[in-house]
């Protein structure tokens, strides 16, 4: 049963120090690095490692066990949006693979909101090519492709995801702050 959670303090206050058997926590939120240490102490992987600062973060704070990482592409270069723009993830994933307790398990990244699913799919095959071209280059990096949310998972699945963002589908609208 994987299940995914946005914020750190959201799920401490669900999770705690308390997980049923057989549970696989996965942080799809953006990471901060101040919360990096909570993160890692409560999630098995983390989808939202965007930016080498992070990796090196997260690879020193491990401890004794390994991190499972997926390092966060923005493909579609939105300014609002975290992640390494694929030059800058070729440039770097090098280094990245030689961070000591770092499994990076694959890719992850979030297409605009079209409104039209099928104008994300470039975004997908995009991941999807740079995850291949990458992997063969560096067999280190896992083959996981973290792509698609509620209104477009199905073009993400198609296109090759390998696990789908979906809690709007099951859970409904979050609350405004």
């Amino acid at each position: 049963m994987d299940l995914g959670e946005n914020r750190v303090q959201e799920a401490e206050a669900k999770w705690g120090n308390t997980r049923e058997p057989g549970v696989v926590l996965h942080m799809i939120g953006q990471l901060q690095r101040n919360k990096a240490r909570r993160a890692l102490a409560l999630f098995d992987t983390i989808h939202s490692c965007d930016s080498l600062e992070v990796a090196r973060r997260i690879s020193d704070l491990v401890g004794d066990r390994s991190a499972t990482v997926l390092l966060q592409v923005n493909v579609a270069a939105e300014p609002t949006k975290a992640g390494f723009s694929p030059t800058q993830l070729r440039a770097q994933l090098a280094h990245i693979i030689t961070l000591p307790d770092l499994k990076l398990g694959g890719l992850m990244t979030i297409a605009p909101a079209f409104g039209d699913p099928e104008r994300a799919r470039p975004v997908f095959a995009q991941l999807r090519l740079l995850s291949e071209e990458l992997r063969a280059e560096h067999p280190a990096l896992g083959d996981g492709l973290s792509m698609g949310m509620t209104d477009d998972y199905e073009v993400a699945i198609e296109e090759g995801a390998t696990i789908v963002r979906v809690g709007r589908a099951i859970y409904g609208e979050r609350p405004l702050p």
